[in-house]
């Protein structure tokens, strides 16, 4: 179970209708302990700018201004931490020093306002972190003028889809799965194969089946077993919404050459899923 959550704001319309409002709802799931903690990270993210710093700190009870510490922990074990620095540097080091299972980010959907800071960090953070990053993805409603969900946060850990690549990141994720597996009603183990000549492509998606097969077994849960051929990140983002999948679990790996110029897979779903992403960092 989650026993302790990371939640970065910056005080933008996104950030705090996601803490007032899906927030609670995520929590409600069951999937955090009853002794969790809660770390709420109040970020200012440039320096220069003195007076949106000023009023960035103001509101922090309890912040000393002229030492930057911590916040004490209240009665509610919520603790509030304040940061100076680059954005997703500073989030992956407090998950990181706060040993967090968890770090909740906000993502600003293709229709939101622009000014909203927390869209931007959060794939960076997902790139740095060392911790299993939780991406849920809010739009701009112009007719009501107000930020909604994409996702009802109270099904998130109904069905997950796991993109498995049989590296050491399908380790990882499996391991990632002891945070939610009580929640887990049937999940979906996606394969896609994307190697190989094409005359070999039928013997690939037989091995990858039995494969799946072999780690749905393993499992607390009930697994649907899938596997595609094609390209990897298409593969995942249109088959999660046609099964049903209310979250995409991936791993995250360090990045070659090919991928700092094209994007890796797990970065090609962030940007594009509208649906929830647990990234595992692998390395």
């Amino acid at each position: 179970m989650i026993k302790k959550v990371l939640f970065p704001v910056d005080f933008s319309v996104v950030s705090e209708y996601a803490f007032g409002n899906c927030i609670p709802k995520f929590f409600s799931t069951g999937a955090l302990t009853s002794s969790f903690s809660f770390t709420r990270l109040m970020l200012t993210c440039n320096l220069l700018r003195s007076l949106k710093l000023q009023k960035s700190l103001k509101k922090v009870h309890g912040y000393d201004r002229e030492n930057c510490r911590r916040v004490q922990r209240d009665g509610d074990k919520r603790e509030r931490v304040v940061r100076l620095g680059t954005p997703a540097l500073e989030i992956a080091k407090i998950a990181e020093e706060e040993n967090v299972d968890l770090i909740y980010m906000p993502m600003k959907g293709e229709n939101i306002i622009r000014e909203m800071l927390i869209g931007s960090t959060a794939a960076n953070v997902a790139r740095v972190a060392k911790k299993p990053v939780l991406l849920v993805r809010y739009e701009w409603d112009r007719g009501k003028k107000a930020v909604k969900c994409y996702w009802d946060a109270r099904r998130v850990f109904d069905r997950p889809l796991f993109a498995l690549d049989f590296s050491k990141c399908t380790e990882k994720i499996i391991q990632t799965t002891e945070l939610f597996k009580e929640l887990v009603k049937e999940a979906i183990l996606l394969h896609v194969v994307d190697y190989g000549k094409e005359s070999e492509v039928e013997e690939n998606i037989q091995k990858a089946t039995q494969k799946l097969k072999e780690i749905a077994e393993k499992l607390d849960f009930p697994s649907e077993v899938v596997v595609h051929s094609g390209d990897a990140s298409k593969e995942i983002l249109m088959t999660a919404p046609s099964v049903g999948a209310t979250l995409i679990v991936i791993g995250k790996r360090g990045r070659n050459i090919l991928q700092l110029l094209m994007g890796s897979t797990a970065e090609i779903v962030i940007r594009n899923s509208v649906l929830p992403v647990l990234i595992v960092p692998c390395d």
